[in-house]
C-alpha cells in the first residue's frame, strides 16, 4: 500500500516580472503576486469601485423585468437554494435585499438532498407550487434543471434561474437566466459563486429600482448592499471558486466588515464555536472553519438550520444555532472517520497495489452515507491523487455519486462523455471541472466503473498521477518574521486559484515532541541559520522518527501566535519530509 502519494515538491516561479508590481509591497508578497500571474494593476484593485458594473453579466436585463413586476404588483416570490454553504448564503442574500427593497411577499425553499436531490426537480416543484408562487428564483442551481423549470411553468409559475454552474448543451425553458457562463458571456467575473451571481443580480435591481424613482415613491431608504458582503465572502470562498480578481474583491471586502465587527451575529457565532477571533479572520477560516459547521446541516438533516442561523437577529438565538451545527459536524466527522477506514482497506485488497490500481476510482458500499460521500471522495483524491468519485445508496436501486477531481482532468465534462458513449448510463450530472454530481443505476456500477477509469486514463499523463505539493520556495531567515505574517494577511484574500503561500526550507530539528496525541511540536532552526523557531505539525505524529534524525525540509506556512499577550511568529507545517526529498521549479 502507498504509504504516501506526495513524493516531490514544486515550486512555483515568477510568470511576470517582478519589477511591474508597486514597491511599496513586501518583496515576498511580489514574489508571489508574480508566481500567482497577478496582473500588477490589479494588485492594488481593493475597493468595490474595482468591481465590473452588472451590466455584462448575460439575461440580467429579463431578470429584472420579472422581479420589478414582482415587487411593482407585490406578487409572491419564492427563493429555491441549494443545501450547501453557496446555497444557504445566496438564499439568505436574496431574501434580506428583497425585504429590504420593501417586499413582503417573500418564501424560501431547501430541498432536502435526501427527499429530492439537487436543484429545482420536479418533485420539488410539487411543493412549491403548494405554496402558491408567482415567480420562482433559483439561486446556486437551476441551470440543468430543464425537468423541474418545465414542471414549474405547467404550474403556469414564472421561473428565473440564477446560477453559476456550467450549462449544458441545451437551457431549462425559464423566464430568465442569469449565469457568468452562459455561451457568449463576456462578463469578466466568470468564477462568481452562486452568492456573487446573487449580489449582483441584487445590485442590478437595486439600481434599476432606484432609476424609477421606486424608493422616493415608497419612502423605503436606499439600502446599502455592502452588509452583505459578509455572506458573499462566505458562500465565496466556501463554493471553492477560483479567487480571480472580482472575487479577490468580494472577499476582502467581506472579510474587511468581519475583522470590523460589522458582520451578522450567525457568522460571528460561528467563529466563536470555531475559536477564531474575527478580528483577525482569514478566507481560510471561513473554508475551515464556518463552512463545514454550515455544510453539516445540510449533509446530515437539511440546511434549515444553517439558514436560520444566518438570519439570526440576536446574538443569543445566533449561539444557539451555532452550537446546534457545531455538534452536527462533529458528528460529520465522525461518519466521515469511518467512512475513510472502510475506503481504505477497500483500496488495501489484493491485486490493488499502485501499479494495478485504477486511475479512476469509483468507490461504493452500501452503508455509506449520502450526506459525506463528497468529503470522502476528496479525501481518497488527496491520499492518492488520483480522480474520485464515491457512491451511496439512493433507494430504488439508484446510486447517488459525488466526484472529485485533480488538476488537468475535468470530471463534469468526463462524465458527459461518459454519458455520450454510454446513452443512459448517467441520467443525472452536473458540476464543474473539480467536482460534480451524478446518479447512477446499481446494475450499471460496474459498467460505469470501467468506463470511468477508460476516460481517466485517455485524459490524463501517468506523470499527473503523481504527488506534488506545490511550493512559493525558499524563504529567507531575515523574512520569517511577524512583519512578513502581516504583509502575507494584507495581500490576501487566499484560496482556490490563488494559492496561499507556503514554502519550503531545510530546517535542523533542536526539539521534537507530541501534543495532544497526534500534533508534533518541533523547535528548529533554518539551515542558513538565524533564531530558533516554534513549528507544529498538526495531526502529523507520526513523523516524530523522522524529525528526530535531525534535518528535515519543512513545508510550512509562517504564522502569528498570540498567548496572554504575547505575540510571536510559528510555523504551521503543511508537511514534515526527508532532507533528501526531491525539489523542482515549476
Amino acid at each position: 500500500m502507498r504509504t504516501d502519494s506526495l513524493t516531490r515538491i514544486r515550486r512555483r516561479t515568477p510568470r511576470i516580472p517582478l519589477e511591474r508590481y508597486p514597491a511599496h509591497l513586501h518583496p515576498v508578497v511580489r514574489r508571489l503576486y508574480a508566481s500567482r500571474g497577478l496582473a500588477p494593476e490589479a494588485a492594488e484593485l481593493r475597493g468595490l469601485d474595482g468591481l465590473p458594473p452588472p451590466d455584462g453579466l448575460p439575461g440580467m436585463e429579463a431578470a429584472l423585468d420579472l422581479l420589478e413586476q414582482a415587487l411593482v404588483e407585490a406578487r409572491r416570490i419564492l427563493v429555491v437554494g441549494d443545501f450547501d454553504v453557496d446555497g444557504a448564503t445566496s438564499t439568505v442574500l436574496v431574501l434580506e435585499a428583497l425585504s429590504a427593497f420593501g417586499h413582503r411577499a417573500l418564501d424560501h425553499l431547501v430541498p432536502n438532498r435526501f427527499d429530492f436531490g439537487y436543484g429545482l426537480s420536479p418533485e420539488l416543484v410539487e411543493v412549491a407550487a403548494r405554496r402558491d408562487p408567482w415567480l420562482i428564483l433559483t439561486v446556486d442551481s437551476g441551470i440543468a434543471c430543464h425537468d423541474g423549470v418545465r414542471a414549474a411553468r405547467g404550474h403556469g409559475i414564472r421561473v428565473l434561474v440564477t446560477d453559476h454552474h456550467l450549462p449544458g448543451e441545451t437551457l431549462p425553458p425559464a423566464d430568465a437566466i442569469v449565469n457568468p457562463k452562459l455561451p457568449g458571456s463576456r462578463f469578466p467575473g466568470r468564477d462568481l459563486a452562486g452568492v456573487g451571481v446573487a449580489f449582483y443580480l441584487m445590485l442590478a435591481l437595486r439600481r434599476r429600482l432606484r432609476s424609477r424613482g421606486w424608493f422616493e415613491r415608497t419612502g423605503i431608504a436606499e439600502p446599502n448592499l455592502a452588509e452583505l458582503l459578509d455572506l458573499v465572502a462566505l458562500g465565496t470562498v466556501a463554493d471553492v471558486v477560483p479567487l480571480d480578481p472580482v472575487n479577490r474583491i468580494l472577499v476582502r471586502q467581506g472579510l474587511q466588515r468581519i475583522r470590523a465587527g460589522r458582520c451578522r451575529p450567525g457568522i460571528r457565532a460561528l467563529l466563536a464555536v470555531a475559536n477564531r477571533d474575527p478580528r483577525r479572520v482569514q478566507a481560510r477560516d471561513l473554508g475551515f472553519a464556518v463552512g463545514p459547521r454550515l455544510n453539516a446541516a445540510g449533509r446530515l438533516e437539511g440546511m434549515d438550520a444553517g439558514i436560520a442561523c444566518l438570519c439570526a437577529d440576536s446574538e443569543d438565538r445566533a449561539r444557539e444555532l451555532a452550537a446546534r451545527l457545531d455538534a452536527l459536524n462533529r458528528q460529520r466527522r465522525e461518519i466521515e472517520a469511518a467512512m475513510c477506514r472502510e475506503a481504505e482497506t477497500l483500496l488495501d485488497l489484493p491485486g490493488l497495489g499502485d501499479e494495478s490500481l485504477p486511475w479512476g476510482l469509483v468507490l461504493f458500499e452500501p452503508g455509506w452515507h449520502a450526506g459525506v460521500i463528497g468529503i470522502l471522495a476528496a479525501r481518497i483524491k488527496d491520499r492518492w491523487h488520483r480522480p474520485v468519485i464515491a457512491l451511496a445508496d439512493a433507494g430504488d436501486g439508484m446510486l447517488k455519486g459525488s466526484a472529485r477531481s485533480i488538476p488537468g482532468f475535468h470530471v463534469r465534462d468526463a462524465i458527459e462523455n461518459i454519458e455520450a458513449r454510454h446513452p443512459g448510463l448517467v441520467p443525472r450530472f452536473g458540476g464543474h471541472a473539480m467536482a460534480a454530481g451524478l446518479t447512477l443505476a446499481s446494475a450499471d456500477l460496474d459498467v460505469f466503473r470501467a468506463a470511468f477509469d477508460e476516460e481517466v486514463r485517455r485524459c490524463l499523463a501517468p506523470s499527473q498521477l503523481e504527488g506534488v505539493i506545490e511550493t512559493d520556495g525558499e524563504l529567507a531567515p531575515e523574512y520569517c518574521n511577524i512583519e512578513l505574517v502581516e504583509s502575507l494577511d494584507a495581500a490576501g484574500p487566499w484560496g482556490q486559484g490563488f494559492p496561499e503561500p507556503c514554502f519550503d526550507d531545510l530546517f535542523r530539528v533542536r526539539s521534537a515532541r507530541i501534543v495532544g496525541e497526534r500534533h508534533l511540536k518541533m523547535q528548529v532552526q533554518h539551515n542558513q541559520g538565524g533564531s530558533r523557531l516554534d513549528a507544529i505539525a498538526f495531526f502529523q505524529g507520526e513523523a516524530l522518527e523522522l524529525a528526530r534524525n535531525g534535518m528535515v525540509r519543512l513545508v510550512y506556512r509562517p504564522d502569528l501566535n498570540e498567548y496572554l499577550g504575547r505575540r510571536s511568529l510559528q510555523l504551521i507545517v503543511e508537511r514534515v519530509l526527508p532532507e533528501e526529498a526531491p525539489v523542482i521549479e515549476a
